[in-house]
């Protein structure tokens, strides 16, 4: 087996299954957190996911780019351009959308921007969830 699919896929997994949890479990207790302690928790929360993300997105971009450049996996290669669109997608919510909502709940804890980054969340679980099954059929 090829180690870039698999570092592909193991990439791929471990921030689909992270995405889920966040989407589900993570983003939806920020409000029980209480106003006093949120701006230190989601300076924390920072700061540790993306200690725990980084490395999983950079790896997942250079195997996707990887085997959309120079494909090696028996998926069509429009298969393959098609998850580095998604990852491309991905990291451009994440820019753009996500991280200033977190700039902004990094001042204080706001109803509407937490159920903002809750719902622009959707985006990338849905879409981390396609490159998961992307990631498969690369493997096939």
């Amino acid at each position: 087996m090829n180690a870039v699919l698999l570092i592909h896929a193991a990439s791929t997994w471990a921030m689909a299954g992270l995405i889920w949890f966040v989407q589900l479990v993570h983003y939806p207790l920020f409000a029980r957190v209480g106003a006093a302690g949120f701006v230190e928790y989601e300076r924390l929360h920072c700061r540790r996911t993306t200690w725990v993300v980084a490395p999983l997105m950079l790896a997942e971009l250079a195997s996707a780019a990887w085997l959309a450049l120079a494909p090696s996996s028996p998926a069509p290669v429009a298969v393959a351009w098609l998850g580095l669109a998604l990852v491309v997608a991905l990291w451009l919510s994440t820019a753009l959308v996500q991280a200033p909502l977190h700039g902004r709940l990094s001042q204080g804890y706001d109803d509407r921007t937490a159920q903002k980054l809750t719902t622009s969340n959707w985006f990338r679980t849905l879409a981390w969830s396609v490159r998961g099954l992307i990631a498969l059929w690369c493997l096939a």
